[in-house]
């Protein structure tokens, strides 16, 4: 994962109206409703059949850390889809999203002006095509690279560029990422 994809994991998950399950069995009952098969749990989690077993009947309690990881990561991956494709779909087409970030900015711009690469903090709400941009090529499997050069575009336009009233020729790097948080 990287910082962009992470940012909207922790985005979707803003949104839940309910809390997931807080046990360890009530996530694997979870899951095996999600997944069907206690053998399909269990190739999810890498363990054994017969652990998934013991969670479900609560005789084993206290997964060792990384099955626990693994278990929370899975049911927040599948906990309200409904509610995650609703935020997204409206932030897509109407509302748009903020960017929140910390990383080093840098830019070919015409002679006379500095260009140098420097550390800034920002926060710019991005309109929604380049929200809808962003998920699209996050569902498609887009690296860390391509949704940089998205954010790094919107940013350019909104923020530098002021929504084309000024810096024309400006062209914005987007790098050294300290924290990326995106709101929406």
């Amino acid at each position: 994962m990287t910082d962009i994809h992470d940012a909207l994991h922790r985005a979707d998950q803003e949104v839940f109206t309910r809390e997931p399950p807080k046990s360890t069995k009530k996530r694997v009952e979870f899951l095996l409703a999600k997944l069907k098969t206690t053998k399909a749990v269990a190739d999810l989690l890498g363990v054994t059949q017969r652990s998934v077993e013991r969670y479900l009947t609560g005789r084993r309690n206290k997964p060792p850390r990384a099955v626990a990881d693994r278990i929370n990561a899975e049911v927040l991956r599948r906990w309200q889809p409904r509610v995650r494709q609703r935020r997204r779909r409206q932030a897509a087409a109407a509302t748009g999203i903020t960017i929140e970030t910390r990383a080093r900015f840098g830019c070919t711009a015409p002679i006379g002006t500095t260009d140098d690469p420097r550390m800034r903090r920002l926060t710019v709400h991005l309109p929604p095509e380049y929200a809808s941009r962003l998920f699209q090529a996050q569902q498609q499997g887009a690296s860390d690279r391509q949704l940089r050069e998205i954010v790094a575009e919107g940013l350019q336009e909104v923020y530098f560029k002021d929504n084309g009233a000024r810096a024309q020729g400006l062209e914005v790097e987007f790098t050294d990422v300290d924290y990326f948080d995106v709101p929406f």
